[in-house]
Protein backbone atom coordinates (compact mmCIF):
# COMPACT_ATOMS: atom_id res chain seq x y z
CA UNK A 1 0.00 0.00 0.00
CA UNK A 2 2.62 2.22 0.49
CA UNK A 3 4.55 1.83 -1.92
CA UNK A 4 1.34 2.44 -4.57
CA UNK A 5 1.52 6.36 -4.66
CA UNK A 6 5.13 5.85 -5.93
CA UNK A 7 3.87 3.50 -8.70
CA UNK A 8 0.44 5.99 -10.13
CA UNK A 9 3.01 8.81 -9.97
CA UNK A 10 5.66 7.03 -11.99
CA UNK A 11 2.78 5.39 -14.27
CA UNK A 12 0.89 9.07 -14.59
CA UNK A 13 4.32 11.01 -15.36
CA UNK A 14 5.89 7.35 -17.41
CA UNK A 15 9.07 8.66 -15.80
CA UNK A 16 10.67 7.71 -12.73
CA UNK A 17 12.68 10.91 -12.05
CA UNK A 18 9.52 12.83 -12.63
CA UNK A 19 7.64 10.80 -9.82
CA UNK A 20 10.52 11.32 -7.85
CA UNK A 21 10.46 15.04 -7.96
CA UNK A 22 7.02 15.24 -7.53
CA UNK A 23 6.89 13.14 -4.39
CA UNK A 24 10.01 14.42 -2.83
CA UNK A 25 11.82 11.09 -2.86
CA UNK A 26 15.47 10.07 -4.67
CA UNK A 27 14.86 7.89 -7.95
CA UNK A 28 15.70 4.92 -6.43
CA UNK A 29 13.21 5.37 -3.68
CA UNK A 30 10.98 4.88 -6.49
CA UNK A 31 12.02 2.14 -8.30
CA UNK A 32 12.11 0.11 -5.31
CA UNK A 33 9.00 0.79 -4.52
CA UNK A 34 7.36 -0.34 -8.36
CA UNK A 35 10.05 -3.11 -8.08
CA UNK A 36 8.29 -4.45 -4.61
CA UNK A 37 4.99 -4.14 -6.00
CA UNK A 38 6.18 -6.20 -9.04
CA UNK A 39 7.36 -8.82 -6.79
CA UNK A 40 4.67 -9.10 -5.18
CA UNK A 41 2.75 -9.59 -7.94
CA UNK A 42 4.76 -11.37 -10.42
CA UNK A 43 4.08 -9.83 -13.38
CA UNK A 44 6.19 -6.65 -14.76
CA UNK A 45 4.20 -3.58 -14.48
CA UNK A 46 6.98 -1.48 -16.75
CA UNK A 47 8.58 -1.87 -19.98
CA UNK A 48 12.58 -0.62 -19.56
CA UNK A 49 14.53 0.41 -22.20
CA UNK A 50 16.89 3.29 -22.96
CA UNK A 51 16.39 4.89 -19.68
CA UNK A 52 12.55 5.25 -20.56
CA UNK A 53 9.63 3.30 -19.28
CA UNK A 54 6.38 2.05 -20.76
CA UNK A 55 3.44 0.25 -19.24
CA UNK A 56 2.53 -3.11 -19.57
CA UNK A 57 -1.09 -4.03 -19.85
CA UNK A 58 -0.94 -5.15 -16.61
CA UNK A 59 0.67 -2.12 -15.32
CA UNK A 60 -2.49 -0.19 -17.14
CA UNK A 61 -5.16 -1.89 -15.40
CA UNK A 62 -2.94 -1.73 -11.90
CA UNK A 63 -2.98 2.00 -12.89
CA UNK A 64 -6.48 2.79 -13.66
CA UNK A 65 -7.54 0.89 -10.26
CA UNK A 66 -4.92 2.79 -8.24
CA UNK A 67 -5.76 6.20 -9.17
CA UNK A 68 -9.84 5.60 -8.90
CA UNK A 69 -8.69 4.37 -5.27
CA UNK A 70 -6.33 7.59 -4.57
CA UNK A 71 -8.75 9.78 -5.62
CA UNK A 72 -11.83 8.64 -3.57
CA UNK A 73 -9.40 8.51 -0.76
CA UNK A 74 -8.84 12.27 -1.55
CA UNK A 75 -12.32 12.73 -2.02
CA UNK A 76 -13.44 11.26 1.04
CA UNK A 77 -11.02 13.77 3.94
CA UNK A 78 -12.02 16.30 1.69
CA UNK A 79 -15.74 15.70 2.44
CA UNK A 80 -14.78 15.02 5.80
CA UNK A 81 -13.23 18.74 6.26
CA UNK A 82 -15.67 20.08 4.30
CA UNK A 83 -18.66 19.06 6.56
CA UNK A 84 -17.01 19.02 9.73
CA UNK A 85 -18.61 21.13 12.47
CA UNK A 86 -15.41 23.51 12.09
CA UNK A 87 -15.38 23.86 8.50
CA UNK A 88 -15.96 27.15 7.19
CA UNK A 89 -18.36 26.20 4.03
CA UNK A 90 -21.67 25.17 4.73
CA UNK A 91 -23.40 23.63 1.65
CA UNK A 92 -27.29 24.54 0.77
CA UNK A 93 -29.47 22.92 -1.50
CA UNK A 94 -32.40 24.89 -2.43
CA UNK A 95 -35.15 24.66 -5.18
CA UNK A 96 -34.31 26.98 -7.73
CA UNK A 97 -37.41 29.67 -7.73
CA UNK A 98 -36.89 29.96 -3.95
CA UNK A 99 -33.08 30.33 -4.44
CA UNK A 100 -32.99 33.34 -6.68
CA UNK A 101 -35.85 35.34 -5.67
CA UNK A 102 -35.57 34.96 -2.08
CA UNK A 103 -32.53 33.13 -0.70
CA UNK A 104 -29.56 34.53 -2.80
CA UNK A 105 -31.00 38.60 -2.49
CA UNK A 106 -30.04 37.69 1.06
CA UNK A 107 -26.83 35.90 1.14
CA UNK A 108 -25.19 39.08 1.44
CA UNK A 109 -26.58 40.04 4.58
CA UNK A 110 -25.53 36.41 6.05
CA UNK A 111 -21.96 37.00 4.41
CA UNK A 112 -21.79 40.18 6.11
CA UNK A 113 -23.08 39.29 9.67
CA UNK A 114 -21.09 35.73 9.23
CA UNK A 115 -17.73 36.24 7.14
CA UNK A 116 -16.40 33.51 8.31
CA UNK A 117 -19.14 31.02 7.15
CA UNK A 118 -18.92 30.66 3.42
CA UNK A 119 -22.51 28.97 1.60
CA UNK A 120 -21.52 26.84 -1.26
CA UNK A 121 -25.24 27.22 -2.90
CA UNK A 122 -26.82 23.95 -5.01
CA UNK A 123 -29.88 24.64 -7.08
CA UNK A 124 -31.65 21.89 -6.83
CA UNK A 125 -35.99 20.17 -6.27
CA UNK A 126 -37.29 17.66 -5.29
CA UNK A 127 -36.29 14.26 -3.27
CA UNK A 128 -32.22 15.17 -2.13
CA UNK A 129 -29.86 12.49 -1.29
CA UNK A 130 -27.30 14.71 1.18
CA UNK A 131 -24.51 12.19 1.28
CA UNK A 132 -24.67 11.79 -2.40
CA UNK A 133 -25.36 14.91 -3.48
CA UNK A 134 -22.31 16.63 -1.14
CA UNK A 135 -24.91 18.46 0.60
CA UNK A 136 -24.53 19.53 4.68
CA UNK A 137 -28.50 20.81 4.51
CA UNK A 138 -31.19 21.40 1.67
CA UNK A 139 -34.55 23.64 1.48
CA UNK A 140 -37.30 22.61 -0.17
CA UNK A 141 -41.13 22.87 0.00
CA UNK A 142 -42.53 19.52 1.78
CA UNK A 143 -45.00 18.69 -1.00
CA UNK A 144 -43.62 15.26 -1.65
CA UNK A 145 -42.64 12.39 0.79
CA UNK A 146 -39.23 12.96 2.75
CA UNK A 147 -37.59 10.10 3.73
CA UNK A 148 -37.21 9.64 7.74
CA UNK A 149 -33.25 8.84 7.00
CA UNK A 150 -33.68 12.79 7.58
CA UNK A 151 -34.34 15.13 10.54
CA UNK A 152 -36.97 17.68 8.85
CA UNK A 153 -37.23 21.25 10.89
CA UNK A 154 -40.64 23.32 10.25
CA UNK A 155 -39.13 26.81 8.39
CA UNK A 156 -42.48 28.59 7.66
CA UNK A 157 -46.42 27.61 5.97
CA UNK A 158 -46.65 28.73 2.64
CA UNK A 159 -48.91 31.37 1.79
CA UNK A 160 -50.08 32.19 -2.27
CA UNK A 161 -52.53 34.50 -3.95
CA UNK A 162 -52.91 35.98 -7.52
CA UNK A 163 -50.29 38.65 -7.91
CA UNK A 164 -49.71 41.19 -10.73
CA UNK A 165 -49.03 44.78 -11.41
CA UNK A 166 -50.85 47.18 -9.23
CA UNK A 167 -51.29 49.40 -12.30
CA UNK A 168 -52.54 46.64 -14.55
CA UNK A 169 -55.12 45.26 -12.03
CA UNK A 170 -56.90 49.03 -11.53
CA UNK A 171 -56.73 50.02 -15.51
CA UNK A 172 -56.79 47.29 -17.44
CA UNK A 173 -58.11 44.25 -15.24
CA UNK A 174 -60.99 47.10 -13.69
CA UNK A 175 -60.32 44.50 -10.48
CA UNK A 176 -61.39 41.82 -12.23
CA UNK A 177 -59.81 38.43 -12.58
CA UNK A 178 -61.88 36.84 -15.18
CA UNK A 179 -60.09 39.66 -17.61
CA UNK A 180 -56.91 38.83 -16.38
CA UNK A 181 -54.51 36.36 -18.07
CA UNK A 182 -53.39 33.43 -16.28
CA UNK A 183 -49.77 32.47 -15.81
CA UNK A 184 -49.12 29.04 -15.29
CA UNK A 185 -46.03 26.87 -14.47
CA UNK A 186 -45.43 23.39 -15.35
CA UNK A 187 -43.43 22.79 -12.55
CA UNK A 188 -46.38 23.44 -10.61
CA UNK A 189 -49.49 23.38 -12.51
CA UNK A 190 -52.38 22.81 -10.36
CA UNK A 191 -51.53 26.26 -8.67
CA UNK A 192 -54.50 28.16 -10.15
CA UNK A 193 -56.80 25.37 -9.24
CA UNK A 194 -55.53 24.30 -5.63
CA UNK A 195 -56.10 28.67 -4.82
CA UNK A 196 -59.64 28.50 -6.70
CA UNK A 197 -60.91 25.31 -4.26
CA UNK A 198 -59.36 27.20 -1.02
CA UNK A 199 -60.60 30.56 -2.25
CA UNK A 200 -63.97 29.23 -3.24
CA UNK A 201 -64.07 31.41 -5.92
CA UNK A 202 -65.07 30.47 -9.30
CA UNK A 203 -63.96 31.99 -12.07
CA UNK A 204 -62.08 31.55 -15.20
CA UNK A 205 -59.31 32.97 -17.19
CA UNK A 206 -59.56 36.12 -20.23
CA UNK A 207 -56.72 33.66 -21.37
CA UNK A 208 -53.98 31.64 -20.56
CA UNK A 209 -50.17 31.21 -20.61
CA UNK A 210 -47.43 28.26 -19.39
CA UNK A 211 -44.29 29.00 -18.50
CA UNK A 212 -41.44 25.78 -17.58
CA UNK A 213 -40.33 27.04 -14.53
CA UNK A 214 -42.45 29.04 -11.56
CA UNK A 215 -39.58 31.78 -11.61
CA UNK A 216 -40.37 32.37 -15.37
CA UNK A 217 -44.08 32.80 -14.57
CA UNK A 218 -43.50 35.25 -11.19
CA UNK A 219 -41.13 37.34 -13.99
CA UNK A 220 -43.72 37.68 -16.06
CA UNK A 221 -46.20 38.84 -13.72
CA UNK A 222 -43.90 41.47 -13.05
CA UNK A 223 -43.05 42.28 -16.37
CA UNK A 224 -46.88 43.14 -16.53
CA UNK A 225 -47.76 39.76 -19.08
CA UNK A 226 -50.21 38.56 -16.84
CA UNK A 227 -51.39 37.31 -13.17
CA UNK A 228 -49.61 34.52 -11.42
CA UNK A 229 -49.89 32.24 -8.32
CA UNK A 230 -47.48 34.22 -6.39
CA UNK A 231 -46.75 32.22 -3.42
CA UNK A 232 -44.40 34.09 0.00
CA UNK A 233 -41.64 33.96 -0.25
CA UNK A 234 -40.99 33.83 -3.62
CA UNK A 235 -43.04 37.20 -4.26
CA UNK A 236 -42.33 39.05 -1.04
CA UNK A 237 -39.54 41.26 -2.22
CA UNK A 238 -41.74 42.07 -5.09
CA UNK A 239 -44.43 43.33 -2.76
CA UNK A 240 -42.68 45.06 -0.23
CA UNK A 241 -41.61 47.07 -3.44
CA UNK A 242 -44.57 47.80 -5.24
CA UNK A 243 -43.47 45.86 -8.42
CA UNK A 244 -46.77 43.41 -7.54
CA UNK A 245 -49.94 43.08 -5.54
CA UNK A 246 -51.99 40.45 -4.10
CA UNK A 247 -55.65 41.79 -4.65
CA UNK A 248 -57.37 38.71 -3.28
CA UNK A 249 -54.95 38.37 -0.17
CA UNK A 250 -52.83 35.41 0.90
CA UNK A 251 -53.80 32.27 1.77
CA UNK A 252 -52.15 28.92 3.44
CA UNK A 253 -51.14 26.27 0.66
CA UNK A 254 -51.22 23.36 3.31
CA UNK A 255 -47.42 23.03 2.14
CA UNK A 256 -44.72 24.09 4.24
CA UNK A 257 -41.15 24.92 3.54
CA UNK A 258 -38.52 22.68 5.37
CA UNK A 259 -35.23 22.56 6.54
CA UNK A 260 -33.74 18.93 5.73
CA UNK A 261 -30.34 17.61 7.73
CA UNK A 262 -28.84 14.52 8.68
CA UNK A 263 -29.42 15.30 12.21
CA UNK A 264 -30.83 18.17 14.59
CA UNK A 265 -29.69 21.44 13.49
CA UNK A 266 -27.95 22.13 16.57
CA UNK A 267 -25.49 19.49 16.64
CA UNK A 268 -23.62 21.24 14.11
CA UNK A 269 -22.69 25.00 14.83
CA UNK A 270 -22.91 26.17 11.06
CA UNK A 271 -26.27 24.74 10.49
CA UNK A 272 -27.59 25.96 13.48
CA UNK A 273 -26.64 29.41 12.61
CA UNK A 274 -27.88 29.09 9.14
CA UNK A 275 -30.92 27.81 10.85
CA UNK A 276 -31.25 30.78 13.05
CA UNK A 277 -30.38 33.34 10.50
CA UNK A 278 -33.72 31.41 8.20
CA UNK A 279 -35.97 32.11 11.02
CA UNK A 280 -35.15 35.26 11.56
CA UNK A 281 -35.16 36.20 7.58
CA UNK A 282 -38.91 34.51 7.91
CA UNK A 283 -40.20 36.46 10.86
CA UNK A 284 -39.66 39.97 8.63
CA UNK A 285 -40.98 38.07 5.99
CA UNK A 286 -44.37 37.66 7.51
CA UNK A 287 -43.98 40.85 9.20
CA UNK A 288 -44.72 42.25 5.53
CA UNK A 289 -48.04 41.00 5.66
CA UNK A 290 -49.47 43.88 7.37
CA UNK A 291 -47.06 46.70 6.93
CA UNK A 292 -48.55 48.03 3.25
CA UNK A 293 -46.94 45.42 1.14
CA UNK A 294 -49.42 44.78 -1.30
CA UNK A 295 -50.97 42.28 0.57
CA UNK A 296 -54.72 43.48 1.10
CA UNK A 297 -57.88 41.45 2.34
CA UNK A 298 -59.61 39.08 0.06
CA UNK A 299 -61.84 40.05 -2.14
CA UNK A 300 -64.76 37.38 -3.19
Amino acid sequence: MAALPAFEAAARHQSFSRAAEELHLTHGAISRAVAQIEDRLGVDLFVRRNRRVWLTSAGERLLKATTGALDGLDQAIEDIHRHAGTSPILTVSCEPSLAMRWLMPRLGDFRQANPDLNIDLRLAGGPVDLLSDGCDVAIRRADYGISEDYVTTRLWAELAGPVCDPDCWENILDRDLSKARWLHSRTRPEAWDDWKRASGLDVSPASEQYFDHFFFALQAAVNRLGTAIGPLPLVCDDLAAGRLIAPHGMAPTGCDYVLITLDRPDRDPRIALFFDWLMMMAQGMESHLGSGSGVREPEH
